[in-house]
């Protein structure tokens, strides 16, 4: 019986472990509503990059590729992008970023409305054991902010 009782404790903290850990991952998700559609939004956000200086190095219409496979998903794109004035010191000084870097930013179109969504730098920081002043966390930061600002306008 203890052996049972064992079992299941040992399960319900590992499941429970995983679920705290999920939820954590979740919460370094930045959402920015757009008067916009999803192309419109995407549209918006390739010009702010290219604006800024930085390249938009991929646009994944994952709606389109749903299609492609007669399935239906609402509106939705990736856009991917970098500066490698910003990026490069991040990856110089945590190599393994490289596997978050360049940014992605998610146009989603959901039930309220559309939406940008990304993963903080702050959180890409932590993941990556920078310290959150790192200089290029810093300016990524307010870079994504004005970015998807620019586009959800």
């Amino acid at each position: 019986m203890l052996n049972i009782t064992f079992k299941t404790l040992l399960s319900v903290l590992v499941v429970g472990s995983w679920l705290t850990a999920a939820h954590a991952a979740g919460t370094d998700r930045v959402h920015v509503p757009s008067a916009h559609s999803v192309k419109q939004t995407a549209d918006n956000l390739v010009a702010a990059v290219e604006k800024a200086g930085a390249k938009v190095f991929a646009r994944v219409d994952h709606a389109a590729g749903g299609k492609s496979v007669d399935m239906e998903i609402p509106a939705n794109e990736l856009i991917i992008f970098g500066n490698p004035q910003l990026g490069t010191p991040v990856i110089r000084d945590a190599p393994e970023a490289g596997l978050d870097l360049p940014i992605r930013v998610a146009i989603i179109e959901t039930s309220d409305g559309t939406i940008l969504v990304y993963h903080s730098p702050a959180s890409l920081a932590a993941a990556h054991g920078l310290p959150a002043d790192h200089p290029s966390i810093v300016k990524m930061t307010g870079a994504l902010k004005n970015l998807t600002a620019a586009a959800a306008k």
